[in-house]
């Protein structure tokens, strides 16, 4: 602590070198940089909670399968782009079990990570129709996502979701729905960066107006059945993973297996599309596909044009998985719920400190402590907060990025703040408001 807060002239500098305009309008991997510089200059190891990465150890099941599999010669072939049969009869398994949901295997496609998940959906499912050019977000979301339909040229907007929870959700859809220009929506369940989780009647009316204005919903599923106020853990058996699929069939599941099997490195996720979504037809998709089916164009379309097939040993990994939770064998969520108590420890020292949580509820009810959470102090903007933390040993994001209208707030992820280091963030957290609680 004798080193806190870091000079301000040494963190300065570190900014100016990394030719960063606004730290607090930085992307991740831009702040993660910028502190790799503080920390080897100043010599103070930050409590990192900008990066949304897993902090446990990856699956056992799955690393053993994939062994084997390299073993046994899988890399030496091609990867199938469909996917495995097995791989796609699992997920189809683990859908119905944990959502309660029935999609045909022929719709389950594994992915290169849940984000090129969304990449590959953009592609077939914003194209469909000409005028239908528009993808909506229900913010605050994942900054990557809105990067992607920037890519894309694809057009997007923005609904923060804070003052529209419940029934109110539905004439804030119904207004932009309407215009009659969006092919999509997107939303995290539970959210990124907020851990806000919708209710049953919220994802209803979702899908009661997807269906009425003809938009596929993307439901991103990164942290699966990990909203820890209910336990979604036991296959086949209530409750369920809360999902948009029960009220509509229009629907593009993204489900990771980064956080949820700690399997990130092997960047391996989930596509399930509505049987009825995968099979429907729309000339629209013939301006850039050989069919105007759907599901044809998002496998022998985008997904070959886009990552050719996902690494062979890695599907087999994730079939080994998926087999022994489907099975009952692995209990996943006892792994993972770690990040849960990690939460209401660390909002705990936030609030002491005179903090308040931005994003507090999910409509009449605290939201849950997860992978995330987000954090406010005094007047101080979410973009200066973070440049103010730098010298403080700490680390996050801005909401700024997030799709957000909250401008106060940060985000904080807790999985890589080990038990180790939260008497770090204790202290540095008082010593912080020691110096501008009286500001």
């Amino acid at each position: 602590m004798s080193t806190i807060p870091i000079d301000r002239t040494l963190v300065q500098q570190k900014i100016g070198e990394s030719g960063l305009k606004n730290v607090g309008r930085a992307s991740i991997r831009e702040i993660r940089a910028l502190i790799n510089g503080i920390e080897k200059e100043s010599g103070v190891k930050f409590v990192r909670m900008e990066m949304g990465i897993p902090g446990l150890p990856a699956s056992a099941i799955g690393i053993a399968a994939e062994k084997k599999a390299l073993d046994e010669g899988c890399a030496s072939f091609y990867p199938s782009i469909e996917g495995l049969p097995e791989l796609k009869s699992e997920i189809s398994r683990f859908v119905k079990l944990f959502l309660d949901v029935e999609v045909n295997p022929s719709g389950c496609i594994p992915c290169t990570g849940s984000t090129s998940g969304s990449f590959v959906t953009y592609l077939v499912a914003g194209r469909m129709h000409p005028e239908k050019d528009t993808t909506l977000f229900l913010d605050p979301g994942f900054p990557v996502h809105k990067q992607q339909l920037a890519v894309l040229g694809l057009k997007q907007r923005s609904l923060d979701v804070y003052e529209h929870r419940g029934a109110k959700l539905r004439d804030a859809l119904e207004n932009i729905l309407s215009a009659g220009n969006i092919s999509t929506i997107l939303y995290s369940n539970p959210n990124n960066p907020t851990w806000i989780c919708f209710t049953d009647e919220e994802l209803r009316i979702i899908g009661e107006l997807a269906t009425k204005y003809r938009v596929v919903v993307m439901e991103d599923l990164a942290y699966f059945t990990m909203d820890f106020r209910k336990d979604y853990s036991i296959p086949g058996q209530p409750p369920y993973q809360p999902t948009v699929a029960k009220y509509t069939d229009r629907y593009v599941l993204l489900i990771s297996s980064s956080k949820a099997f700690s399997y990130a490195g092997q960047r391996i996720g989930m596509i399930a599309v509505s049987d009825a979504l995968f099979g429907e037809e729309s000339d629209g998709l013939l301006r850039y596909y050989t069919r105007a089916n759907f599901g044809h164009s998002l496998i022998f379309g985008a997904a070959y044009a886009v990552s050719a097939g996902v690494t062979h040993s890695s599907q087999y990994g994730l079939t080994a998985i998926l087999k022994a939770v489907n099975d009952g064998s692995y209990r996943f969520i006892d792994d993972v719920r770690v990040y849960g108590e990690r939460a209401k420890v660390m909002k705990a020292m936030f609030l002491e400190n005179g903090f308040r949580i931005v994003y507090d509820t999910d409509v009449n009810e605290p939201i849950a402590d997860g992978f995330y959470f987000t954090v406010a102090y005094r007047d101080l903007s979410g973009e200066q907060l973070i440049e103010e933390f730098l010298r403080y040993g700490i680390s996050a994001i801005s909401l700024s990025n997030t799709g957000s209208t909250r401008l106060e707030g940060i985000r904080a992820c807790v999985s890589l703040v080990s038990p180790s280091q939260m008497t770090d963030l204790e202290a540095r957290l008082k010593a912080f408001h020691a110096d501008h609680g009286s500001v």
